[in-house]
């Protein structure tokens, strides 16, 4: 066993109004000089719909993420002649998204409005552009452009995620006065197996073994670009103004002190959650490999039982810090994704193994729930979880999004959810009959403990129960090549048969 740390997000959907004032923390603190206008490292997404940058996902057109052939991991992006093919694109990606792609940035010529004289004429304040500086005759795009317009079908028809859904599902998501959306939140998922590290000639991007989290050395970058072409979820951006690559850093500014992530603490739905996990960095390239109807489970299995003595001991052993460990057995990352099984990764089929999770949205939400006798719930029948079906939003749909198409996951995660509210408003009101909001508990798998913890959690949690986030101890640090790929305490990266599972395939 290989025990690493990783601090890693959670969010609850079913909560995220859009608002898009963790996009709007996140710029103010990180994205807001020159050449990195177009960068939005936290975005949020109206789902179905394009995404940013346009049809993000589709990795036939992108190639970003792993594959799996012939029994041997790979990058997409290396798919066919391999170096040959990189050291031929590489002043020239056909792969790379392009400015039109995210939006050209803009700016208004609000001096005009200041400074016009006076006149029969309303000044206007005319759309400039933020990198030639000329005037645009017409503003073509920006970041969730079709904000709320998800079942529009000039948008919601490019969304990679309707494939498979039948007619009928679609229309469910787009046709007029039945249309549904919802929003997807997104950062930089600080993967365990990541394809921008994999795919960095320079060797500029390496991942922090105290915390996980994955960052780009400024003086080591080159600005190939390579890590936008090969990063499946497309969150390492170019800045045009220094010739450097950048990303989100999980605000480790911030997590190094015990303080939540810029984005986190901004966020009015309170949707996000901030943890400890621990892993097996032994088990990546058999979890990164592991077929996509297992993928969510073989994650699972990674993440270490912070609780159980000999993830303690071997925690110990590795120099992790006390207060990690603590941090790790109260983390609310670590029950809503392995514990109580309700949240799940953004596209696993990319084989990143990425480390910020998904609670499903259980939209729209069924205001009664009875059987025949008497106007209860018997807990038998269980008509409650058949409504799952009739959902606006196709489990097809969110299983193509969260859970590489395996729909029961999406289903194990909804059912639980439904459970918990039918539990809590046996609680709270007391027309359902406790008996009966025990049965529909015991018939996805969780107690009344369980189901209070979840309540409480996602729903009443304070601050400090959100965002269980340990100081990191500098002073107990060894120094380090920043080049190599993973930080250890007292060592410089897997060592050799280990990193050939993220070798910059070099």
């Amino acid at each position: 066993m290989d025990l690493r740390a990783q601090l890693s997000m959670s969010f609850h959907m079913d909560k995220c109004i859009g608002c898009h004032t963790c996009s709007v923390s996140c710029k103010n603190v990180w994205t807001s000089r020159r050449g990195a206008e177009y960068m939005w490292w936290n975005n949020v997404e109206t789902k179905p719909g394009a995404g940013y940058p346009l049809t993000w996902e589709d990795q036939e057109r992108y190639r970003g993420g792993w594959e799996v052939s012939g029994g041997t991991l790979r990058l997409k992006l290396l798919k066919g002649p391999g170096k040959i093919r990189t050291l031929a694109n590489i002043f020239f990606q056909p792969n790379l998204p392009t400015i039109d792609d995210y939006y050209e940035p803009f700016t208004y010529d609000y001096q005009n409005l200041f400074n016009a004289p006076a006149g029969d004429d309303q000044p206007t304040a005319r759309p400039r552009s933020l990198i030639t500086g000329e005037f645009m005759e017409k503003i073509a795009l920006g970041p969730n452009w079709d904000d709320d317009m998800g079942g529009s079908p000039l948008y919601a028809a490019n969304d990679p995620n309707l494939k498979g859904l039948s007619e009928s599902q679609k229309e469910m998501l787009t046709k007029f006065h039945k249309l549904f959306f919802f929003y997807l939140p997104r950062i930089c998922n600080h993967c365990l197996n990541p394809a921008c590290v994999a795919s960095c000639p320079s060797g500029a991007i390496y991942k922090r073994g105290e915390d996980g989290i994955v960052l780009i050395d400024q003086d080591t970058c080159r600005a190939w670009r390579f890590c936008v072409s090969a990063c499946p979820y497309k969150k390492p951006y170019y800045n045009w103004a220094n010739g450097k690559s950048e990303k989100c850093i999980f605000c480790y500014p911030r997590t190094e002190t015990g303080q939540a992530n810029a984005c986190a603490h901004a966020c009015t739905g309170r949707i996000r959650f901030v943890g400890v996990l621990f892993y097996d960095a032994d088990r990546i390239e058999e979890v990164a490999k592991t077929p996509d109807e297992r993928l969510v489970d073989a994650m699972r299995d990674i993440v270490l039982d912070p609780k159980d003595p000999r993830v303690i001991e071997e925690a110990r052993k590795q120099g992790i810090d006390e207060n990690w460990i603590v941090a790790a057995q109260n983390s609310p990352s670590y029950n809503l994704f392995k514990k109580w099984r309700i949240a799940m990764p953004n596209h696993p089929e990319f084989r990143t193994l990425p480390m910020n999770f998904y609670v499903p949205p259980l939209s729209p939400v069924l205001h009664n729930a009875k059987a025949e006798n008497g106007g209860t719930f018997d807990g038998e029948s269980m008509e409650f979880f058949n409504s799952i079906d009739k959902m606006r939003i196709p489990v097809r749909y969110l299983a193509n999004l969260l859970s590489a198409g395996n729909e029961q996951v999406v289903i194990e995660s909804l059912k639980k959810q439904m459970a918990v509210r039918l539990w809590v408003r046996q609680q709270r009101v007391g027309d359902i009959g406790d008996s009966a909001a025990k049965a529909a508990l015991s018939a996805v798998g969780l107690t009344p403990e369980d189901a209070f913890e979840i309540y409480k959690l996602v729903s009443l949690g304070t601050f400090q129960e959100r965002f269980v986030i340990p100081e990191t101890h500098r002073e107990t640090m060894t120094t380090v090549d920043p080049r190599t790929m993973y930080e250890k305490r007292g060592t410089v990266g897997f060592g050799q048969k280990k990193q050939e599972l993220v070798s910059r395939q070099w």
